[in-house]
Parts: C-alpha cells; structure tokens; sequence
C-alpha cells in the first residue's frame, strides 16, 4: 500500500504550522456487493473525512463516497487481522489493509483526525495546555486567573511561602535559644559572686572600700557596688521584637496551612467531580454500545460480507426469511423462463423388467437398503392419527402435506409426510422418474451440480449432489444411495407397491469440503397403483388409473438457520416440488403404454 504519510497517533502527525493532522491517502481493499466483492480504492484521510476513488489517477473527477468521522465507529474486525470496518449511523465501510501494521496506521490515523474534530481534543488540550502554561509562567503572580493551571500555581505558592517561613522560624528559635542560653549563664555567674562576698563580710568589718562589691547603708542593709554584669551580646538583641516575629512567623505558618487545607479540599472537590463526570460518561458509551450493538442485530446493513447463517449471523430471522423468499422467487421466475424456451427432446430410457427390482442384491449396503425399506413399509404408510402427533400443515385437492415439529441442538428436523393422488399414472411410473438418474436434471431445479458417485447394482446407486445456494444460507450437498423396490402384496385384493428410498452414506470418492454443508437425509417415495375396471370389454386405459403416492421426508440441514425459516421454505417448496414432478410424470408417460 502506497502512502504519503504513515500514521501512528502520535504529535509527528499532527503540522507543525497548522496545528492539524497530516493528509493521509493509500490503497484500501473495498468491499462493494456479492457480485464484485472486494475492490482495491484509493482511499484519501484529509479534514477529518474520509474519502475514496477508484484510483489515484481518478482524484480529479472527484470522489466516489466519504464519510465524515465526527461520529465515526471504527471496528478492527475480529478475526481478519488486515479488515477494519467503519460505521455512521446506517453506512458501514468494509475495508481491508495489506497488513496489519498499515491497518494499524489507519485506525490510529483515522482516531486522530476524528478526535481533532471535536472540542476538547487530547491535541488540542496539549497545544492550549503549552500556550496557558506559557502564560501562566509569565504572570505567575496575577490573581485575577481562575483556570485549573493558577490554581496549582497558588498552591504551590504557598507550599514555598511555608519553606521561607519554616526557615525564618528555625532562625527566631536560634537566637531565642541563645538569647535565653546567654541570661542563664549571667544568673549563675551572679549568684557565684552573691556568695564569695558573703564570705568576705564574715571575715572582714563592712566599710566602704575603693574597690568594694557593697557596704552598708544607713538601714543597715547591703547593697551591691557594681551593676550587673550584661551577658555577652545581649545588647545586639530586642526580646520584644523577636517575639513579636515569632508569633507572626507562627500565626503566618496556620494560616498558611488552613489556606492550604482549602485549596486541597476545593481541588479534592473538583476531582470528585471529574472522577463523576468520567463515570458517567463511561456509563453512557457502554449504554450507547449496547443499544448500538442491538441496533446493529436488528437493523443489518445488506451487502456486508459477514452476513451468512450462523448463532452468530447479524440478520435477524424476519430479514433472513425475506432474503430465502426473495432467492427462491428469483429461481421460480428462472424455471419458468427456462420451461418455456426449452424444448423437450424425448428420452427413451430402458425400464428393466420388474423381478429386478425385488431383488435385493449383494453389494455391501444390501443389508442397510433392506432395513431401510422395512421401515418405510411399516412406518410411513401408519396413519397420521393417534400419537404420531402430526400436523396437517398444507391441503390443495388431492394433496395434503403433514409435519412434525423436531429439534436437536437448535437445529430444525421436522419429519414431512405428503399424501397425493395422480390420475393416469401408474406406481411404477412414478418410482421410476424419482430414481433414474438420467431424467434427474429434467424435473429437478434445485439441483446445480449432480453426478453418480458409484452404481451399485440395477437398482441402487450412490449419488453425489449440490443444491443451489440460497443466499443468506449456506450452499447444501447431499451424499446419499438411491434404491428402487417392488413390494409384492401379501394379499391378493391389495395392490404392489413401489418404493424409492434415498438415505445418506459415506464415500471415500465424495468427502465433505469447505464450501459446502453436508446435509444428511432419509426420503422415500411409495406408490401403490389403484385400477378402476373399465365398462365393458374395453381395455384399461389411463383415464382407469390411479396413483397413490405417500411422500416421507426426514432432512437434517447439517447447518443453523432460524426455525421459523427452515418450517416456511418447507411449507412452500414441498408442495410445489411435489406438483412440479408429478405433471413432469404425466407429461413423459402421456400416449404411452401402461407400465404396471
């Protein structure tokens, strides 16, 4: 991916000069629809919008589409390591980096031009956070400033202003201390003196002497002859002013220390409000997430490249119903197109005699072909009633269609049961058109691709084919042995009955792939013939005959897909699938002769 500027999210992104980030423009690989998928776009991040082209050299023309990122979601996609989608309001971007690191580039990129478009940028608070700091560096001393900044200045301040007057303090205490150091030291040299002259009075008359410490006056008492000695330096020292200091240093230092207290509580204040402001915008981006992320479940975007079935499918079952409807009325016009442009060319297919198909045979899944039809002619042909619990779901004429509701692990299994009656057909005729594989194509439109995995016998086979896909599901493929019985009636009043029965296997030539899901099935198709006797000698014709069919139908889709979904396709398609093969029938075996 080419660029002019790589991004990081860092200030080298952001012009110096402009104070804005920097141009972004590459290679993006766009999705655009499920018929094109993902296309290469040259795609342009300038004034916080995001713009793309279908090439560089087609910028001149303009551009094809932009979003504006103020309210931009961006979305690193969870498991592709080079997606990232974008999302504004209903439009959803899907795009794709050659690699992760340029994917980080332009998320990091795209959050950046999306925070510069809004006030109160991480960016812009830096760069209007240097200039206020600028300012408030050069006028640290004005008082009129009420920004968060100053105050920190104040508190700092006086925090300073607490340093001087703790040193002004431990000064007053010094020389209180020798001041008070210095009085002591001249009491006790007094008291010394007080008592070596009472010593001398003992020993000598008290009378006036030159040199004398004191004599007696008129009262008889004594007085001292020298004034008292002032201590060392006391004369350089004003008591008074030095208290007077110390008890403004110390008045200075509480208030000092209340009005700190009260910038602390203020700042704590203003934290507290901040730490509840975050809270509850914190609060609202999760609430805003949830209702987005529920929007999103309800209101899918069409043409994402996410949207296939799954638990985890963004689609709704109401969007994903109208997506199936809408496939399967596009295939129904296609037939109907189809049918009328082609021209049937006859297709004569040997019908072997009818002793083979009540063989058995010895291929290897003799013995599950035989179970398989025991419990289609003992269970199938039971009635609907008593505690099948079936539900008669469809009646149109002759047809009535039966269902029973079945899940395992959330995965839809409803058994199908149809009844139906054909005139001019015969049993036989019908079991044969459902099992050769050489007119399957011809009646079969649900079919893309179809081919015989193995034959097995004259009348088993193992097919191998894939449904067309119905989007939003997954396309199906089907893996199954095909078996065409006749059924000998035990009584003679009762007619035979022909059965088809297709049930799943394994093949080594036919494992499963990714593209598609493996479904598994059980289907059988019993006819049994019922003849009217015609007036007369005449011979029995058609118009004498009467095909009763029961269709049995047990399909595990291999896959999720929303129940209410599965049971509505069900409910259409059985029914036109039954009628669509039953007139194919009559049409092939119109003027031909009666195949019992």
């Amino acid at each position: 991916m080419s660029e002019k500027s790589s991004s990081s999210g860092s200030d080298e992104d952001v012009d110096p000069e402009s104070g804005q980030p920097v141009e972004l423009g590459g290679v993006l690989s766009k999705w655009t629809n499920y018929i094109h998928g993902w296309q290469d776009r040259w795609v342009v991040l300038k004034n916080n919008t995001l713009s793309y082209y279908k090439s560089e050299d087609e910028r001149e023309y303009g551009c094809r589409g932009s979003l504006c990122l103020s309210k931009a979601v961006i979305t690193p996609h969870e498991f592709d390591e080079c997606r990232f989608d974008i999302s504004v309001n209903d439009s959803v971007w899907y795009l794709r980096a050659e690699d992760p690191e340029h994917r980080l580039q332009w998320i990091e990129s795209i959050e950046l031009h999306k925070a510069e478009s809004g006030y109160g940028s991480e960016t812009s608070l830096r760069r209007h956070g240097s200039m206020l700091s600028l300012t408030s560096a050069a006028s640290a001393l004005s008082a009129t400033s009420t920004s968060s900044f100053k105050k920190g200045h104040r508190l700092r301040e006086k925090l300073a202003e607490m340093e001087t007057f703790r040193d002004i303090l431990c000064r007053q205490v010094d020389t209180l201390q020798k001041y008070f150091d210095s009085c002591a030291d001249v009491v006790s040299k007094d008291e010394f003196q007080r008592d070596r002259v009472e010593e001398d009075e003992d020993d000598f008359p008290t009378t006036t002497r030159p040199d004398g410490e004191c004599n007696h006056n008129n009262n008889g008492s004594k007085e001292k002859l020298f004034p008292p000695a002032s201590p060392k330096g006391m004369n350089g020292i004003d008591f008074k002013g030095e208290a007077i200091t110390f008890k403004a240093t110390t008045a200075g230092i509480l208030s000092t220390l209340s009005h700190c207290i009260e910038l602390m509580v203020k700042r704590e204040d203003s934290w507290q409000k901040r730490l509840d402001k975050e809270l509850e915008k914190r609060r609202r981006v999760e609430d805003a997430y949830k209702s987005a992320v529920n929007e999103l479940k309800k209101k899918s975007h069409y043409g994402g490249p996410d949207y296939e079935e799954g638990p985890n499918s963004l689609i709704n079952e109401d969007e994903f119903f109208d997506a199936v409807e809408a496939a399967l009325d596009r295939q129904d016009k296609i037939e109907e197109q189809c049918q009328s442009e082609k021209v049937r060319i006859p297709r004569l297919t040997p019908v072997p005699p009818g002793d083979v198909y009540s063989t058995i045979g010895t291929h290897r899944f003799a013995t599950k072909v035989e179970e398989m039809v025991q419990n289609h002619m003992t269970y199938s042909l039971q009635d609907v009633g008593g505690d099948a619990n079936w539900q008669l779901v469809i009646e149109e004429g002759e047809m009535k269609v039966y269902r029973r509701e079945v899940e395992e692990n959330g995965i839809v299994l409803d058994p199908l049961k149809a009844t139906h009656s054909v005139k001019g057909v015969t049993g036989h005729e019908v079991c044969h058109y459902f099992w050769d594989t050489a007119v399957r194509m011809d009646w079969e439109t649900t079919i893309e691709n179809f081919n015989v995995v193995e034959t097995l016998s004259d009348n088993a086979v193992i097919v191998y084919q894939t449904h067309k896909r119905v989007w939003p599901a997954s396309q199906r493929d089907v893996l199954y042995l095909s078996a065409i019985r006749k059924i000998l009636a035990t009584n003679e009043n009762d007619p035979d009955t022909w059965l088809v029965c297709n049930f799943s296997v394994d093949h080594d030539n036919a494992l499963p792939t990714n593209r598609c899901v493996r479904a598994k099935i059980n289907v059988a198709m019993i006819c049994q013939t019922l003849v009217s006797p015609p007036e007369g000698d005449k011979e029995i014709s058609r118009d004498n005959i009467l095909c009763k069919i029961t269709y049995v139908a047990n399909v595990n889709p291999g896959g999720w897909a929303p129940a209410s979904v599965l049971r509505a396709v069900a409910k259409r398609e059985y029914p036109k699938f039954l009628k669509r093969f039953t007139s194919y029938v009559q049409e092939k075996t119109a003027g031909k002769p009666i195949l019992f």
